[in-house]
Order: structure tokens, then C-alpha cells, then sequence
């Protein structure tokens, strides 16, 4: 018999999981959710200060309880740690490893050694706040609570799509005040833990599927690809931050094929096959000379000039590791040779987008390599354009706020055209939709992808809603098969079609 051991996320307890646990136990398994101390149980006996080493004891305490139930013939103990109860959970597997058959991962990060669930936050805004608390609640570094989220505050925590008003409601009327202390306390591990099987529960509306995973470990994501070399297994959801809420049953059948082993594998970057990424560009396009400066490849066409310039800013996060650097990866070198063979300065560049906090800074470094190409004598700085690609579509919010008169065109293909909802981001300025608010008149190309991921194409679709509001000059170019990084994975007809399309439609304006 399986035995599940549920641990729920930060404000919340047991009563999180009173469907799902109901679905398991139907199925034939053993279910027990952890009370963790100060949220759904009593504080601890002497009024103590609450911490994360608190509801490690607190997960030992179950495991211990059903270790002998385990051992049963077909027995096994599976632990299942939602949001900030992934922390706890691994905490307490890293002391009992040889007890627990798999770790399941469920819409959560992945906690390291010495670090506190506080980084686990997406929010950077919510992080300082939760920091200044602590430090202003007199009670030391890990005495003090944070009170739970107001009902139209939940989605700081995590995406509540999916979540009817009933379930909202429920959410905020049960939660209860997180002890800082268990957001502040360091995890410390052994290392034990690393060779309990693990399982990834990717809840898509709230985060990458497994596809972009797949895309992030063949650019060379450390973590993701340690994931992939440790062959941990993956499920979607198509739901937010809280499927035990919106989505029980689909969730309690997800955990059942978890805890037998299936699941979708990451394959490894170095498995024998050429990434997605670095694929052949689909369209055949002659070499072309090559001129590089600093973080930026200038793709010249024939003649003295001045010619117009085409930028084409790449996606990311990419890791500072991944080789070949973007300025080389075959869609944007072909994107440049294609335009620099039609008279027009084609530009590759590296940014220094690292992670989604890294948007300042890449948004700096795309303006530096802007205003170098402008300045060389060879091209047109009166007539310029801007092409952004996938997580590279925050940063064209820059140029649609106010565009300067010598910005002629902004195109995008499969861009992320707001925050997605992991990244705490919301406040941000590098949100494209609410920028076309100061595009003006400026053209905007918009290459999509027919077979999106889900959260990008929603990014799409508001902002193709916007700008259809606001009047916008939006020429939308389709690609129905499409996936996202097609000019690399979809070399079909259609798809060739697309490019020229698309660099037709920028040239043409870019050449007014």
C-alpha cells in the first residue's frame, strides 16, 4: 500500500487537502497530512519561538508513525510538499532517506542546503517586505508571524487560476499566520536526500511546462540539468498555484502515477543529440561578413552605406555557462544574414539575462549595443528596428514606452509579453502590455506561434487585446504548427513562409 504524506504551503494546513486525500484513499492508498506547528496546530508547548527545524519535527514525527505500515509488503511512503512545504518535507527525507520511496515536488522551487524558504519567494518586492517584518517585529531573527494574504493578495503567492470564488473564499477564511521563522531559518541538508527518487508537479499556469524545461536544460540551466542527469520525472497540471483546490481529482491521479515512477523524463544536453536551439535555421542562407565588438556581431550587407539595422535580441535566461553564447545560436545568426543580404545591417548580441531578476540589467546592455550600432558609420541611425525573441519580449517594453523617432519598428516572435506569474515580476516596468499605452504610432510586428505553451500565449493574447484597443499599427503573422523556437524546430514550408513574411513586414517599414 502507498502511503501518502501530504504537506501543505505556507498559511495553510490539512484542510487543503481534504478532497485530494479523499480521491487517494478511495484509490486503495494510505493518506496523512501534516499539521505543521502555528498553522494547523497548536503553537508550540511553551510558547517557543517557531521555525523551519520545527516542522522538520513536525514531518519526522508522521513518517515515524507509519514506518512500520510501510514496511508492509507493497508499501511505500511517498512525501508530497506543496509550495513552501517542500522545505520541511526535505528536510525531514534528508533524516529518514532510507525510508521514503520518492519526493514529489508540487508547484514548488528546489531548496538547497543553507538556503532559507524566504528565496523560494518569486516576489522580490514581497521578499523585502517579509525581511523588513522580521527585522522590524522585535522577537529576533526568527520570532514573529507574517499574517496570510488578504483574498485579492493570494495571486503574490502564487497564480489562484483556476480557483472558483467559493475555493478563494475558503483559501482566505482557513489561513492562518506563517511563523517567520520558517521562512527564515536555512535549510540544512546532508545530502542524503539526493538519492531519494523525485517527481516535479509543474502547475503550467503558474510556471514553464515541461517543454520549456527541456528548452532550459539544453541551454544549460545548472539546476535543470542536474534534474535531467538524476532522471526525475515530471507532470503538468494546466491549473495555478493550488491544484489540491482546483483540481483534486486530476491532482490525486497525478500523485498515484508519481509515486510508481512515470512521468515524463528530461532528456540530458549531452545525450547524443543536437539541441533544439542549435539546430539548422530553416531558411538556407549565405554566409555574410561578420564584424564583432564587445557583446555585439554586426552582419554586413554590400555597399558603403549607411544601411538601416535590424537588433535581434535573444530570449533567455540563458546561464552564463551556455556555449555557444546567443549571438552565435543558429535562428539569430540567420535572422542576420538574411537581412544583411537584403541591404539591411543585421545585429547579434549578447545580454546578460541570467535569471528573471535579471531584466535591469539585459535591458542595459540591449540600449549599450543599440546605441553602438547607431554610432558606427556604416548604418542609418535614423532607421533602426528592434527584433525580440521569447523571454526577450519583457525588455521591448524599454522601446514601446515613449519610442524615439529613429525606432521605425518593434517585432516579436513567440515573445513573453508580461510576467509570468512565477516570476514576481507584476510591478515591474518591463511589462510590454501595459507599455503599448505610450507606443504611439509605432509599428510592432508579432510572429506567434501556433502551438504555444500555455502562460506565453496568454501574454500573446492580452496583448493583441490591447493594442487592438488602443489602436496599436500591430501586424500579427501566424504560424499554426509553430512551436515556440520553430525557425529551428518546424522547418516546413508554412513556417519558411512565416520568416519571409515577417522579415518582409519589418523591412518595409523599416525602409519608409
Amino acid at each position: 500500500m502507498t502511503v501518502f504524506i501530504l504537506v501543505a504551503g505556507a498559511f495553510t494546513g490539512p484542510h487543503v487537502w481534504r478532497d485530494t486525500a479523499a480521491r487517494l484513499t478511495a484509490e486503495g492508498a494510505e493518506v496523512h497530512t501534516v499539521a505543521l506547528t502555528g498553522l494547523g496546530r497548536l503553537p508550540a508547548h511553551g510558547g517557543g519561538a517557531v521555525d523551519l527545524e520545527t516542522h522538520i519535527a513536525d514531518v519526522l514525527a508522521v513518517i515515524d508513525s507509519v514506518t512500520d505500515a510501510a514496511a508492509e509488503p507493497g508499501g511505500e511512503i511517498v512525501l508530497v510538499g506543496h509550495d513552501y512545504g517542500i522545505h520541511p518535507v526535505l528536510g525531514a527525507a534528508d533524516r529518514r532517506a532510507r525510508s521514503i520511496a520518492r519526493i514529489v515536488y508540487l508547484d514548488s522551487g528546489m531548496p538547497q542546503d543553507g538556503v532559507p524558504a524566504l528565496a523560494a519567494v518569486p516576489d522580490q518586492l514581497l521578499r523585502e517586505e517579509v525581511a523588513e517584518r522580521a527585522a522590524g517585529s522585535g522577537e529576533g531573527p526568527t520570532g514573529g508571524e507574517l499574517p496570510p494574504p488578504a483574498r485579492e493578495a493570494w495571486s503574490r503567492w502564487g497564480s489562484t487560476e483556476g480557483l472558483s470564488e467559493a475555493a478563494l473564499d475558503g483559501l482566505t477564511a482557513l489561513a492562518a499566520p506563517q511563523p517567520l521563522g520558517t521562512l527564515l531559518q536555512p535549510l540544512r541538508l546532508t545530502g542524503a536526500v539526493a538519492e531519494v527518487p523525485a517527481t516535479g508537479v509543474l502547475c503550467t499556469a503558474n510556471g514553464p511546462g515541461v517543454e520549456m524545461l527541456q528548452m532550459m536544460v539544453d541551454v544549460g540551466t545548472p539546476a535543470l540539468r542536474a534534474l535531467a542527469e538524476a532522471r526525475v520525472t515530471f507532470f503538468e497540471l494546466p491549473t495555478g498555484h493550488w491544484p489540491m483546490l482546483s483540481c483534486p481529482e486530476a491532482l490525486a491521479a497525478t500523485l498515484t502515477q508519481a509515486a510508481s515512477g512515470r512521468g515524463h523524463l528530461l532528456t540530458p544536453a549531452d545525450a547524443g543529440r543536437t539541441p533544439a536551439h542549435l539546430r539548422p535555421f530553416l531558411l538556407d542562407v549565405p554566409e555574410r561578413p561578420r564584424e564583432r565588438t564587445g557583446n555585439t556581431d554586426l552582419y554586413l550587407p554590400d555597399g558603403p552605406g549607411p544601411h538601416p539595422a535590424v537588433v535581434f535580441v535573444h530570449g533567455g535566461p540563458v546561464p552564463a555557462e551556455a556555449r555557444p553564447t546567443p549571438r552565435d545560436w543558429p535562428t539569430l545568426t540567420g535572422y542576420a544574414r538574411h537581412v544583411a543580404g537584403q541591404g539591411v545591417v543585421g545585429v547579434t548580441l549578447d545580454h546578460r539575462l541570467r535569471a528573471v531578476t535579471d531584466y535591469e540589467r539585459a535591458a542595459a546592455d540591449v540600449a549599450e549595443a543599440v546605441e553602438r550600432v547607431r554610432a558606427d558609420p556604416r548604418v542609418d541611425a535614423d532607421r533602426v528596428a528592434l527584433w525580440f525573441f521569447s523571454g526577450g519580449g519583457p525588455i521591448s517594453a524599454e522601446w514601446l514606452t515613449d519610442p524615439p523617432g529613429w525606432l521605425r519598428c518593434v517585432a516579436a516572435n513567440y515573445p513573453i509579453l508580461a510576467p509570468l506569474p512565477g516570476w514576481g515580476l507584476t510591478g515591474s516596468r518591463f511589462h510590454p502590455v501595459r507599455a503599448l499605452s505610450r507606443a504611439g504610432d509605432l509599428p510592432v510586428v508579432l510572429v506567434r506561434a501556433g502551438r504555444e505553451s500555455a502562460e506565453i500565449a496568454a501574454t500573446v493574447e492580452e496583448f493583441v487585446t490591447e493594442a487592438a484597443r488602443r489602436g496599436t499599427d500591430l501586424e500579427i503573422i501566424d504560424v499554426p504548427e509553430g512551436r515556440h523556437g520553430f525557425e529551428t524546430l518546424d522547418p516546413a514550408d508554412g513556417a519558411r513562409e512565416a520568416v519571409h513574411r515577417a522579415v518582409g513586414a519589418v523591412l518595409a517599414r523599416l525602409k519608409r
